[in-house]
């Protein structure tokens, strides 16, 4: 037996090496059918002697159980979003505030390192074998992930050199989960061969991957990781680049490309120099991380809200591509505004193949003189929506001929309204195709009325087919269910869950309803006020439009555009057909409110875990006042994940900045 335990460890520790070289080194020593020959006898040994399995048996990446959900991970330390910067200014800014907090009149040493653009995943290390893996959450609170984890090859199941004597008992890893460039675009065109959708980028495809219920499906994906933090207790570090050498002796995959920076300077000169070079990497990033590379400086420093005031991102400008607009197409929105498309010759551009691209409005198109045919610079706004940044107009056709905007509706071919004051062209037939579908697939959208199986594609589907002629008849699919069983694609099961859906839609509140109704400026925040001022849908139909602009945020265009929505017949046939269903048109009694933040003003930045809407509702519920701008006389700063300039000017005149859980303590 001893013969065999030693035969077995001998086994996993050669195919450990052979994966670290592979995956991590990318070195390979061995050819793939030699690694598949070593692999396939311990799996032979280990089902024949099944109680020598251990944990980090390199057979034991790939669970047999599925996840049935994942479970809430209290992070031991706090995963901190960083601050953006997006120019030189702001990251000498960021120098100037490192050294006036540390009264320092030298330069500071920063460590710099690629902005991975994956996910995030913290992974916990006991005895040098991994524990568990979970995501970032909200920072405080993630999803344990480990199954999933486990099956990423260049995540070592057991470190390398761990030294019982030496090496930390305990401590986390912190990386990103990403997926190469090369890799991705397999991927996709796969799934497209397979009638499945395709990801817009490798950043959610890799998000979607890690959110797989059964790891057997996450290991068939190309993920990979870099990771670039270590944390622990028992280990005392005394720099960031100390992390990050430690981190590649234990056999985790670093990125190559950190260095070290005696001066903002030379932070300056690697951004600059990685911008121009990110296009030779074979996966995505989308900045560069800059931080103090003194960990005893880091902890002067300190953190605010959710944000370290050690470390900051540095994001590169929207990624750019040059193509050929094919032709400029019009297509119709919900509430009949018209907007015009760019149909461009497809073009591979940040992970994604663009072959539209969005050009707002008829002045857009006057403004940036586009016109079809023309060869033009697109980028993806925020990286993710494309829009055609300009026009190259030294290579354009001598034929080529000014836009003109439609006159009729492409839709439904009604005759288009121009209104005054406004950018926007309009069809006002209340029956176009278009217009249904579009308010329809708003009215059960989940920020409305959140319907549950009741998507895009099947509201397109069910309109072409006769069965929604307005939002109102989503009541009425019931007495259709026999019919949408035989339709291709829907079964009884998924036909039974949306119907249920739509049942359980109806005790959505007053305020969800009234934004689900898609009036022209009423949007969720404004819907919230209005129902919580006006109470019920008969007083808001009989209200006059300065009753309504009384209304705190609600102002001519809002109540015009209500009083204009109730005046139509037919809008007040599909209440009416809403109230006989049984939908909610009345506002909760209000509850009282406290005095807790009586006095009190707010100014919120940043991305916060809940609406900024609901936020403010919880600071004014409470006596507070939410304001848009710092001053002398604000209260405190509210600041979420990404905080902008407004964390800056509240420290310069002393304003308290606070995170979420210090306010919900305020209010408990």
């Amino acid at each position: 037996m001893k013969q065999i335990e030693e035969k077995i460890e001998k086994l996993r520790k050669e195919i450990h090496e052979h994966n670290y070289n592979y995956y991590v080194l990318n070195q390979p020593v061995i050819s793939d059918l030699e690694f598949d020959n070593l692999l396939k006898e311990l799996e032979n040994l280990e089902a024949d002697y099944p109680e020598l399995i251990t944990k980090d048996s390199p057979t034991q990446r790939v669970g047999s159980d599925l996840t049935k959900i994942f479970k809430p991970v209290e992070h031991k330390y706090p995963m901190l979003s960083l601050s953006n910067t997006y120019s030189e200014q702001e990251l000498i800014d960021f120098d100037k505030r490192v050294k006036d907090k540390l009264k320092l009149r030298g330069d500071v040493e920063y460590t710099v390192e690629l902005k991975i653009d994956g996910v995030s995943v913290s992974i916990i290390y006991e005895n040098g074998i991994i524990k568990t893996a979970a995501t970032r959450g909200d920072g405080t609170i993630g999803e344990e992930i480990t199954a999933n984890v486990k099956t990423i090859k260049s995540v070592p199941l057991k470190v390398r050199n761990f030294d019982s004597n030496n090496s930390p008992k305990l401590f986390e890893v912190r990386g990103e989960i990403f997926m190469k460039i090369e890799d991705f675009i397999k991927f996709n065109k796969s799934r497209e061969k397979n009638g499945l959708k395709t990801f817009a980028n490798p950043r959610n495809s890799t998000a979607g991957t890690l959110k797989l219920q059964d790891p057997k499906l996450v290991a068939e994906r190309p993920l990979d990781i870099f990771v670039y933090y270590l944390l622990s207790d028992d280990l005392q570090l005394k720099t960031q680049y100390e992390s990050l050498k430690t981190l590649q002796q234990f056999g985790f995959k670093v990125n190559p490309n950190f260095e070290l920076c005696n001066s903002i300077q030379d932070v300056i000169n690697y951004c600059g120099k990685w911008e121009t070079k990110r296009e030779t990497l074979d996966y995505e990033i989308d900045g560069v991380v800059i931080k103090v590379n003194s960990i005893e400086q880091q902890k002067l420093l300190g953190s605010i809200a959710k944000s370290p005031r050690w470390a900051v991102a540095f994001k590169f400008r929207a990624k750019q591509a040059t193509t050929n607009i094919r032709s400029i197409t019009w297509q119709v929105g919900r509430t009949g505004a018209i907007t015009p498309v760019a149909e461009l010759e497809p073009t591979f551009l940040a992970g994604s193949t663009i072959s539209r691209a969005t050009l707002h409005n008829f002045d857009e198109i006057k403004r940036k003189d586009i016109r079809e045919r023309d060869k033009v610079i697109i980028e993806k706004g925020g990286d993710v929506i494309p829009k055609v940044v300009k026009v190259i107009e030294a290579e354009r056709d001598k034929s080529s001929k000014p836009v003109k905007p439609p006159d009729v509706c492409p839709e439904c071919g009604s005759k288009l309204f121009f209104p005054e004051n406004e950018v926007a062209i309009y069809c006002i037939n209340p029956e176009c195709p278009a217009q249904i579908k579009g308010s329809i697939i708003h009215f059960a959208s989940r920020g409305a009325m959140d319907i549950e199986g009741l998507g895009e594609s099947l509201i397109n589907q069910f309109v072409d087919l006769g069965f929604l002629k307005s939002y109102s008849d989503i009541y009425l699919l019931h007495k259709h269910r026999e019919e949408l069983i035989q339709i291709e694609g829907l079964g009884e099961k998924s036909v039974d869950k949306m119907l249920q859906s739509i049942e359980k839609s109806k005790s959505q509140p007053f305020s969800k309803l009234l934004f689900a109704l898609g009036i022209r400026y009423v949007g969720e925040g404004a819907a919230k006020k209005i129902a919580a001022a006006i109470g019920e849908i008969e007083t808001l139909i009989s209200a006059e439009r300065s009753e309504m602009e009384n209304i705190p945020d609600i102002g001519p265009a809002a109540s015009e555009s209500i009083t204009q929505f109730f005046k139509n017949p037919k809008n007040l046939k599909i209440v009416g057909d809403l109230k006989d269903a049984g939908l909610n048109f009345k506002s909760e009694e209000k509850k009282e409110t406290s005095e807790k933040l009586k006095e009190l003003t707010f100014v919120l930045t940043g991305t916060l875990s809940k609406p900024r809407d609901e936020i403010k509702d919880l600071i004014e519920a409470n006596g507070g006042k939410v304001t848009s701008s710092v001053s002398k006389n604000t209260s405190f700063v509210l600041a979420g994940d990404s905080p902008g300039s407004k964390v800056d000017k509240a420290e310069k005149l002393g304003v308290k900045i606070i995170g979420e859980e210090e306010f919900l303590r305020m209010i408990k």
